[in-house]
């Protein structure tokens, strides 16, 4: 019979480093909650960029893996479960992928329902867990941590370990990441939970200027000190730069967006028009584009979609966030009042999928919002339906809709500079940060949650734009 001090010894054994104090702790938490028999265990793992947390989840997962112990390992989106697929070397799925079905139902309408767990005794894991909702969107019982809770312990002796940093910035509208507050999910769902933050950050990571940086604003963070300065300035010169003029930044993104094989870079920015004009500025001047995308643009869905993939891809649909690149254009049209190309696409996170021919909404390209408005939705709707008014039982017209490739087009936006929100779990070894110009009054924590997010999206390179003087000590 397994001891706990056997448990600890054989998740240490999978270390490539010695542990830092904090992991050592981890590490017993880990062996403890392993063995658990209580009711709906839950390990909450809170952890800054930059202490190890990647190292010490593999390490546990490749000791469950050596103990035939069953696991699973997922994330929010398919760029997250990317990343952890690539730290473990094992197979990472979304939430959604793994926890939901999609249905149409009566009325024609695609429906996501929530799945039977056929597991037992299996350990699920989730990282990036603050980007996780608890807002009632298309879910069966109305919000993701919801079913993600009576998914996993509808099988008996099963348990959660949630993996995330609680400087990022939390879900969209909200003050706090929900799925990383321990005192709201023993609250809000029956649980034995327990939690521990890391906050030690590792020997081999101290030299690195961008993790130095981060974690200056993380600790005003956690000070609730939104005062500057943030920055020192001997940090600033190897991995992270100032972009000091127009010629500087010009050069480096020739460099950065130049090139076939772009997809190492990013620009992160405060809003999406802001983006827009990077977007824009990078296709002409950069990439020598013309206004119409063209093959090898990268771009972003902005809005689920359940249309195009069959139901037992991996993706299993294709997930506001996910990133695509344009493999061929073969015709750009304008109908219903909006424009559209049918195009062939692949999906950037998920690589062994096949090619699709899907239909793009080339509106969208260009609003300044997140997608294009309700009022615009509403008026696609009514000139789509104009043409089914033939079908004269309700439901089955709306059923009719909902097959129209047309209405099912992919909602995109050019996929070079994105929004710091839509960044959360992804990584490029070069980020290009630019927090755009705001008054000194809402220079905030929500702000420093912004930079922090921003900066540690980054592996090798960071390049600061625009950022104020009083900034830096």
């Amino acid at each position: 019979m397994t001891t706990l001090q056997h448990e600890i010894e054989g998740i240490l054994s999978r270390f490539q480093y010695r542990p830092t104090r904090d992991q050592e702790t981890a590490i017993r938490h880990l062996a403890a909650f392993g063995m658990s028999t209580k009711t709906n265990p839950l390990y909450l793992l809170r952890g800054y960029a930059g202490t190890g947390k990647t190292s010490l989840i593999s390490a546990f997962v490749h000791y469950l893996r050596g103990n035939q112990r069953r696991f699973v390992l997922l994330a929010p989106t398919g760029r997250a479960a990317k990343v952890l697929a690539q730290y473990t070397g094992l197979k990472a799925y979304t939430i959604h992928r793994w926890i939901y079905r999609s249905v149409v139902r009566d009325d024609g309408r695609w429906n996501l329902v929530l799945s039977s767990n056929p597991l037992e005794q299996a350990v699920f894991i989730v990282d990036e867990a603050s980007m996780i909702q608890d807002n009632r969107q298309e879910f069966s019982s109305g919000s993701l941590l919801d079913d993600l809770m009576q998914y996993v312990f509808s099988g008996k002796g099963n348990k959660l370990l949630l993996v995330g940093d609680s400087a990022q910035l939390p879900p969209v509208g909200l003050d706090m990441s929900p799925a990383l507050d321990t005192g709201y999910l023993q609250t809000a769902f029956h649980l034995t939970a327990f939690s521990f933050e890391m906050r030690e950050v590792m020997r081999q990571v101290q030299d690195s200027a961008i993790l130095s940086l981060a974690t200056l604003l993380r600790k005003k963070i956690e000070k609730q000190d939104a005062n500057p300065p943030f920055f020192l300035w001997k940090h600033i010169g190897q991995d992270v730069q100032i972009v000091e003029d127009a010629y500087m930044l010009e050069d480096l993104m020739q460099t950065a967006f130049s090139g076939d094989e772009n997809t190492g870079s990013i620009v992160i920015t405060r809003s999406n028009k802001m983006a827009n004009r990077y977007n824009e500025q990078i296709r002409s001047r950069i990439q020598m584009r013309e206004r119409e995308p063209e093959a090898g643009d990268r771009l972003m869905v902005v809005k689920n979609n359940y249309f195009w993939l069959p139901s037992d891809s991996a993706a299993g649909f294709i997930a506001n966030g996910d990133m695509i690149q344009i493999v061929r254009v073969n015709h750009i049209e304008e109908m219903y009042g909006f424009r559209f190309a049918e195009a062939e696409i692949r999906l950037e996170d998920y690589p062994d999928e096949k090619e699709l021919t899907v239909q793009l909404l080339l509106d969208t390209l260009e609003t300044d919002g997140p997608d294009i408005s309700a009022e615009e939705q509403r008026r696609f709707f009514d000139q789509v339906s104009l043409d089914y008014m033939s079908v004269p039982q309700r439901s089955k017209r709306l059923a009719a809709i909902k097959k129209d490739p047309y209405f099912n087009a992919l909602h995109v936006k050019y996929a070079y500079a994105i929004t710091c929100h839509k960044t959360q779990g992804g990584q490029w070894p070069v980020v290009f940060i630019d927090p755009g110009y705001l008054p000194d009054e809402r220079i905030n924590i929500e702000y420093l949650r912004w930079l922090y997010t921003a900066f540690t999206r980054a592996t090798q390179k960071v390049y600061l734009l625009n950022f104020k003087p009083e900034f830096f000590e």
